[in-house]
């Protein structure tokens, strides 16, 4: 199943990638090929199989929740490229609307 170019275009709008010319070209034969395989997959007679929804054991692997000891404040800072005020500084990943200026 071929991906058009505007697709994949969407595709990576939709993930934030920033893909050059070449990469998009890539990433077109790519995905195309990786539906190929799926389209494939897809033909494949499941009707003698009873559908599961669960392939292993259902366990539930959850470890007791005990209160421990944590690194000290200085110890984490010291490890952290930018601080302020006792705090780990972080870059916005989000834009952040100012209601009242934006009004």
């Amino acid at each position: 199943m071929p991906l058009s170019r505007e697709e994949v275009e969407h595709v990576a709008s939709l993930a934030r990638l920033g893909l050059t010319t070449e990469e998009l070209s890539l990433m077109q034969d790519q995905l195309s090929s990786i539906l190929g395989h799926i389209a494939v997959i897809d033909q494949v007679d499941t009707a003698m199989i009873s559908p599961t929804a669960q392939v292993g054991s259902v366990s539930l692997l959850l470890r007791a929740d005990v209160v421990t000891a944590s690194l000290p404040r200085d110890a984490v800072l010291a490890n952290a490229p930018r601080q302020q005020d006792g705090f780990i500084e972080v870059s916005a990943i989000l834009d952040v609307v100012n209601e009242e200026t934006d009004s």
